[in-house]
């Protein structure tokens, strides 16, 4: 999960999994001639409750743990290369809502801008994913509200070279000579000094998202997501080529919810009729998605074979970070059994935790926010769970 940080590691060639015709800056899908899907269900059809094109601002290039929204990526999408997107009918159950769903590429494809900043700066964009601490630290002059959370836990970690540091963990960081290698944009390196896990000398925010340092160091600690570098570092990495050593944040108690489906705050009367539906088909589709992620593992590296300006992102990677994120419990049902839902008190607990922090570390984060502010349990579907 590159998203919030802007690494991404080179991979093997990929060879397109489907047949593609292009022209100019754009591919479509082989089907796109395809006979008409059939109807969704009255209760997931959103052509009399939502834009016609549902708008979707990511955080990074298509991966996994974005899955649940390119399972509802039809087929006969189009990818546009000039816009870094794609765009395609939306489905339930691979039954046609009525409207249609693009999916726009974030972080280099826009210039490192924070999708909060996007999604202000863009009324097209209906809904954009944001990390809860992102989310927070937004609060101030671009307020977003999570709608549904697509992971209950977030994959971010600290990794290491376990020959270089054995039986290493985050709480005994502060007790070694390592560097803490983390990129600027990061509110956890904060946190965990506040913690006491990391001292501040420690703390170097000098990351850009390449293996050399770690590879050519094996002093360091690094930044990572568990559902990515322990396989790229370990298969598609040559330099390294062997496992590494890691503990998620979540672990130590930075435990937020991530990928949070947010609507700006302004908006929230307006598009609630869409969300009132909507938010149950992206449940679902998450729950779909991580019971059987292959199909749609497929097309979301078919997605990115297919527009030059992403780095490649192989089918070995996909499967990996599916099978860790269910593995982990980083997809998962809350304790009442539904998917896409918020513990809203454990969401009180962190934001009450983090804010503070946050704000000292120079975000406009209003001294009155509360967790209500920001996430909202009002159109999620609890019936709606992993078996």
């Amino acid at each position: 999960m590159r998203s919030s940080t802007g690494r991404r590691l080179g991979a093997l060639a990929l060879v397109p999994l489907f047949a593609i015709t292009a022209c100019g800056g754009s591919g479509t899908e082989d089907g796109a001639d395809a006979a008409p899907l059939e109807p969704a269900a009255a209760a997931q059809r959103l052509d009399e409750v939502c834009p016609s094109t549902v708008v979707v601002q990511l955080q990074w290039q298509p991966q996994s743990d974005m899955g649940a929204l390119f399972e509802m990526l039809g087929p006969g999408y189009t990818v546009d290369q000039d816009g870094n997107a794609v765009t395609g009918p939306l489905v339930a159950g691979g039954k046609d809502t009525g409207v249609r769903l693009t999916l726009r590429a974030g972080g280099p494809a826009i210039g490192f801008q924070s999708v909060t900043s996007q999604m202000y700066a863009d009324d097209t964009i209906h809904l954009g994913l944001v990390h809860a601490d992102q989310l927070i630290a937004a609060s101030g002059e671009q307020r977003v509200v999570g709608v549904t959370p697509l992971l209950k836990h977030s994959p971010a970690m600290l990794m290491w070279d376990p020959e270089a540091h054995p039986g290493l963990s985050i709480d005994r960081i502060s007790g070694t000579d390592a560097s803490v290698v983390v990129s600027q944009d990061q509110f956890f390196p904060d946190w965990l000094v506040a913690q006491g896990y990391v001292t501040e000398g420690q703390l170097d925010p000098s990351y850009d998202g390449a293996p050399a340092r770690f590879v050519g160091d094996s002093g360091i600690v690094q930044q990572g997501f568990a559902n990515s570098e322990p396989y790229t570092y370990e298969e598609e990495t040559p330099a390294w080529g062997k496992p590494v050593g890691y503990q998620l944040l979540k672990d130590v108690g930075y435990d937020i919810y991530a990928s949070n489906l947010t609507v700006r705050a302004d908006r929230l009367d307006e598009l609630s009729p869409c969300l009132d539906k909507l938010v149950p088909v992206v449940q679902q589709a998450g729950a779909d998605y991580i019971t059987a992620p292959e199909a749609t593992n497929e097309r979301i590296v078919d997605i990115v074979s297919r527009d030059t300006s992403y780095t490649p992102y192989s089918i070995g990677e996909a499967a990996y970070s599916a099978e860790l994120l269910r593995a982990e419990g980083l997809v998962a049902n809350e304790d009442d059994g539904s998917i896409g839902t918020y513990d809203l008190a454990r969401v009180r607990e962190f934001v009450t935790e983090l804010a503070p922090v946050i704000r000292d570390g120079g975000s406009d984060v209003p001294a009155d926010i509360t967790a209500d502010d920001l996430f909202t349990d009002q159109f999620a579907d609890r019936t709606i769970g992993l078996p």
